[in-house]
């Protein structure tokens, strides 16, 4: 039995998608982005009331010495909770999930656990000092990418159920 690797299929997406080629992936993605954020900070806030009460009682306990370590660690509650749901295997934290996006890499696979750090650190380093301008870059390019986005070589797109249903990492 001889395997024929000269065959192709005829039509496959590699890389990112375009809009002009496969416009419901970006429709409506800005203001679903937006609404997606909502309900992620609401997830995060939930978590880090829950941590904040097990870090006052450790800081308590273990009188006041395991404070400043806890306290630090404290910052990187939202960090972890975007980078770990962002490289995991939906692509999207609960937000983006409950609104129907997903993150891809440039090369339309999921991303990597680096780019999803380098992706979430860019995002909370751009967006806190320029307070949400420079999200309005998103208006300015087919793909709606914003600058976090273009940095990290990442894009944002719906969730393709039906390209998925062919096969699983098509667009």
């Amino acid at each position: 039995m001889t395997a024929n690797y000269t065959y192709v299929p005829a039509h496959r997406y590699t890389g990112m998608p375009d809009p002009a080629v496969r416009p419901e992936l970006f429709d409506g993605v800005l203001w679903r982005r937006a609404f997606g954020y909502l309900i992620d900070a609401l997830c995060i806030g939930t978590i880090m009331i829950l941590v904040w009460c097990l870090f006052a009682f450790l800081t308590v306990v273990s009188f006041g010495t395991l404070g400043p370590v806890l306290w630090f660690a404290f910052g990187f509650i939202p960090l972890a909770y975007h980078t770990l749901l962002l490289s995991g295997r939906h692509c999207a934290t609960f937000g983006m999930r409950a609104m129907g996006l997903q993150l891809r890499s440039w090369s339309g696979e999921r991303p990597m656990f680096l780019q999803a750090l380098v992706h979430c650190f860019l995002f909370y380093l751009i967006v806190g000092p320029t307070f949400c301008l420079i999200l309005l870059f998103a208006l300015f390019n087919r793909r709606k990418r914003t600058l976090h986005d273009v940095l990290a070589g990442t894009l944002m797109v719906r969730t393709p159920r039906a390209a998925w249903s062919v096969e699983p990492n098509a667009w």
